[in-house]
């Protein structure tokens, strides 16, 4: 079973990483094109708008299973590790709650949108909740990721083997 989710955590991030390429090569190319007085692609300042809240709610999962969220260094130089661990613990707890009660919430969007019929109506036309769709899947895995650090024992350091060292955060 962690085979198949340390392949979804990565998948996240695949996927992200992505995105935000693909992000780049578009705006990159609008800008060139514009420059060099051949137009612009209407859709393209669209298509990104969406992307990037996507590739947000994608890399949240995978940064969390990487051990590569934000977190205090001020606090893992003056805290014993034993004491560190059980606020994590607690601080990933706060995170079940606030993670879960969020991809609640956006699902109840989501399906509200979807029962309307609401459409974007820009460059590109589409029904809304596509939208809205990135959303609870993030912050569900989200939910799932912090589950796994506050409640099965050891889980907190072991990060990932290609993670960065624990103290190498922000």
């Amino acid at each position: 079973m962690m085979k198949f989710y340390d392949l979804l955590m990565r998948a996240c991030g695949g996927f992200a990483a992505l995105l935000v390429g693909a992000m780049t090569v578009l705006v990159g190319y609008d800008v060139v094109m514009r420059n060099i007085g051949m137009g612009s692609l209407d859709w393209i300042l669209d298509v990104t708008e969406y992307m990037l809240p996507t590739a947000i709610c994608a890399s949240a999962p995978w940064l969390m299973y990487r051990n590569q969220h934000i977190r205090l260094d001020l606090l893992n130089m003056v805290l014993p590790p034993r004491v560190l661990r059980h606020i994590d613990r607690i601080a990933a707890t706060v995170g079940v709650v606030g993670a879960g009660i969020f991809a609640w919430y956006a699902l109840a969007l989501l399906l509200d949108s979807r029962a309307t019929g609401s459409l974007v109506m820009k460059s590109l036309v589409f029904p809304e909740w596509w939208t809205y769709v990135p959303v609870p899947i993030g912050f569900a895995l989200l939910t799932i990721e912090c589950a796994r650090r506050a409640f099965m024992p050891a889980t907190i350091d072991d990060a990932p083997a290609d993670a960065a060292p624990a103290g190498a955060d922000a």
